[in-house]
This record gives C-alpha cells, sequence and structure tokens, in this order.
C-alpha cells in the first residue's frame, strides 16, 4: 500500500513558504503534477518548479492574490490550460503580522487574517470545486493550526481567522460530499523548517514538555499528512480536523 498520486493535478497555495515547498515535492513524488502558486517570491517559485521537474512530474508556476475571487479564477483558467483540470487543492498561505494582545492588535491584522483563512477557503471552493463535481473527485485540503484548541494570548487574530476557516471547511464537506469530494484540514504543531535547520533553532525545550511525543514535528510530517488525506486511501475520511502536533491538542469526543 502506498500514496499514488499519478495523473493527479495539485494546487498549493503559498507554495514557496516554509511548509508549502515541502508539500509541493511530497505530492510530485507521489506522482501529482503541481501548479506552484506564489503572491511575490517568483525567483524561489521558479526554482521550486524546476525541482519538481526533476522529479518527472509536470509543473508551473502561477502568482495570484488570494483575497481576489477574480485573480483565483483567472489562476484556475490559467492551471487548466497549463496542467489540465486541479484535482486537489491545498489551502496553506496565509498573511504574516506580529502578534500582540486584543487590545493593541491592528484591526487590519483581523481583517487580513480573515482575508487569506475565510474568503481564500471560499474562493478556492468557488473556483476549483466546480471542475470536481464534473469528474466525481476532488480534494481539498485545509492547513489550519493547534492553535486554534489552545486560544493562548495574543493568538486572537490567527485563531479567529483559522476558526473561520474551519466552518467554511465543514459545511463545504457536506454540500459536495455526495460528489466523491473529501474536504479536510491537517493542523500543525509548532513545525521544524527550513529556517529552523538553517538558525539552529529546531529545539524548544519549553514546547517540547507539554507535547506528549517531546518533540517539534518536521515540514515533511505536515506534508506527509496532506498527501494522506489527497489520496484514495483517505477516499472515506470527510469534515476532519486532524491535528499534526504530536498530541499536544487533542479533540475530544
Amino acid at each position: 500500500m502506498h500514496i499514488d498520486l499519478t495523473n493527479r493535478t495539485a494546487l498549493i497555495t503559498g507554495a514557496t513558504g516554509q511548509l508549502g515547498r515541502v508539500m509541493a515535492r511530497t505530492l510530485a513524488n507521489c506522482g501529482a503534477n503541481v501548479a506552484v502558486h506564489y503572491n511575490s517570491n517568483s525567483a524561489r517559485a521558479s526554482e521550486l518548479m524546476d525541482e519538481i521537474h526533476g522529479y518527472g512530474r509536470r509543473a508551473a508556476i502561477f502568482q495570484a492574490d488570494i483575497t481576489s475571487l477574480e485573480e483565483i479564477v483567472a489562476m484556475k483558467d490559467q492551471i487548466k490550460e497549463q496542467l489540465g483540470s486541479v484535482d486537489i487543492v491545498v489551502a496553506n498561505a496565509v498573511a504574516q503580522y506580529q502578534w500582540t494582545t486584543i487590545l493593541e492588535q491592528a484591526p487590519e491584522d483581523y481583517a487580513s487574517q480573515f482575508d487569506t483563512c475565510v474568503m481564500q477557503s471560499v474562493y478556492l471552493a468557488k473556483a476549483f470545486a466546480p471542475d470536481m463535481i464534473a469528474q466525481k473527485w476532488g480534494r481539498f485540503v485545509g492547513i489550519n493550526t493547534e492553535c486554534v484548541m489552545q486560544n493562548f494570548p495574543s493568538q486572537s487574530a490567527y485563531v479567529a481567522g483559522k476558526r473561520g476557516m474551519d466552518g467554511v471547511y465543514r459545511v463545504l464537506a457536506k454540500e459536495i460530499g455526495e460528489h466523491q469530494i473529501t474536504v479536510n484540514q491537517v493542523a500543525p504543531g509548532w513545525t521544524i523548517s527550513d529556517r529552523d535547520r538553517e538558525n539552529h533553532t529546531e529545539v524548544s525545550e519549553s514546547y517540547q514538555l507539554s507535547v506528549p511525543l517531546k518533540r517539534r514535528g518536521t515540514d515533511q510530517e505536515i506534508a506527509n499528512a496532506v498527501a494522506f488525506l489527497a489520496s484514495d486511501l483517505a477516499s472515506f475520511i470527510t469534515g476532519a480536523y486532524l491535528p499534526v502536533s504530536g498530541g499536544n491538542v487533542m479533540p475530544a469526543i
């Protein structure tokens, strides 16, 4: 048994980011062709495209503002022309900002999180679900966070945006499930990425004390969960919020 995404086309938004780049490589290594979305880092997107070509997969880069329905629809048309219809959508892009208390957080930070978590999810569904419905197969995988279960001080804007995303994904799972389209979320903990490896910041003893597995997860472990949910191995899983956090958060029944 192995994950086989041969002949599937996957879109990863924010594919040049710390987690996105590993998701793109992983899906390509599972056989998928990859639409590499980026916002501003065209050089990194081109490098990632070349890497995927090196795996023997098709890939192309696409720039779009994921808070704009018009730009997402235009990107969908471009992907379809170059790579074919998108079978797998991974909503990974999110706006970055400085975290602080509710009393000090700028109102525009809440708006940016709403736009990049909630509205991105809505726009991606509007753009890509119709082709999935027509072919009776599709995957939406949203990248959420363990923070939505922690609600720690300074997390309010991020938690608000990702909780809104959670609501959209749960409803979408019920609305399009009859077409054999699954809609799930992967919720990383505080994950080791290339940035940590470069800065030698992989270990955080204070954080790891609260994690049952006593370590931080890796970007590859997040990508593995995404690949699983994108595959036929997860064909009867939908509406799930899957923490990949070493047990740091545990949804209860």
